[in-house]
């Protein structure tokens, strides 16, 4: 049975409870954030916990001392004595009201940990019918209000696909559902700048940081007229993309693919909070 922290203390999972009034349950009024778990410790706490704390002042949601969730986080690290895995971070507003409106209490807090997802050594990814909105006041904020994420998931499983890649409202490329996305032109790695509306996830800045890319608009048909492609996450590091929409791409992996696995795995090997 797993270990979870729910504001401050240690329970099992079964004795779990959130009230049924939380905000987060009712409206999705929260923010979250997933880590991996490498040799037993949060990889790249620190930069996950600064963007939980910019992800809750987009939402306007007081965010508890960075110190306050390493410390869950590592109690329930060893509460369930993992090696590797992944944790959730979740925030929410706290009970509210049955509406938009915030009532004015203290927050829910969450710390929660699993297994890693078993990812296949490549992705086939289909494109989705709906944007992203660049322009919403969620941009760029990871929100628990996952409604659009989910469907546009399902669509692409649908389509015997493992993940679905959004264009934006002006039709250029910008991520997947819970991924960011690089591709590879004429020896050359792109990936949408965060402009587009994508994430600032933090696997691809750490890429930005160890390989050279180029951060360019590039229209949504680039995907499928990639030499190769790759997807990353904090739970996926980087998976090679196999096919868009069911027409294969010329490499998988490539050489720029390669490069970049190489170059992040030598980071993780040596830093497990870059």
């Amino acid at each position: 049975m797993n270990i979870v922290w729910i504001d401050g203390t240690l329970v099992d999972e079964a004795a779990a409870r959130v009230s049924p009034f939380d905000h987060g349950l009712l409206t999705g009024d929260g923010v979250f954030e997933t880590l991996r778990i490498a040799r037993g410790r949060p990889f790249a706490a620190r930069r996950h916990l600064e963007r939980l704390a910019r992800s809750a002042a987009g939402m306007r949601l007081p965010c508890p001392d960075a110190g306050v969730v390493r410390e869950a986080m590592d109690q329930v690290i060893r509460a369930n004595d993992l090696a590797e895995g992944r944790l959730r971070v979740t925030l929410t507003s706290g009970p509210g009201a049955l509406g938009s409106d915030r009532t004015a209490v203290e927050p829910t807090v969450i710390v929660a940990a699993g297994a890693l997802p078993a990812w296949p050594p490549a992705a086939d990814v289909a494109v989705a019918p709906w944007p992203r909105n660049e322009r919403s006041p969620l941009a760029g904020v990871k929100s628990t209000s996952y409604g659009e994420n989910v469907v546009a998931l399902a669509f692409a499983r649908e389509r015997g696909a493992g993940e679905a890649i959004l264009a934006n409202l002006t039709g250029r490329l910008c991520e997947g559902t819970g991924t960011n996305v690089f591709v590879g032109l004429d020896g050359r790695l792109v990936t949408p700048p965060l402009s587009s509306g994508c994430l600032a996830g933090v696997t691809r800045a750490l890429i930005l940081e160890v390989v050279e890319v180029a951060e360019d608009d590039l229209p949504l048909a680039a995907l499928a007229e990639a030499d190769e492609a790759f997807l990353t996450s904090s739970t996926r590091d980087i998976q090679p993309i196999r096919s868009v929409d069911g027409n294969a791409l010329p490499r998988c992996p490539g050489p720029l693919t390669s490069a970049a696995v190489a170059a992040f795995r030598a980071l993780v090997a040596r830093n497990d909070d870059p």
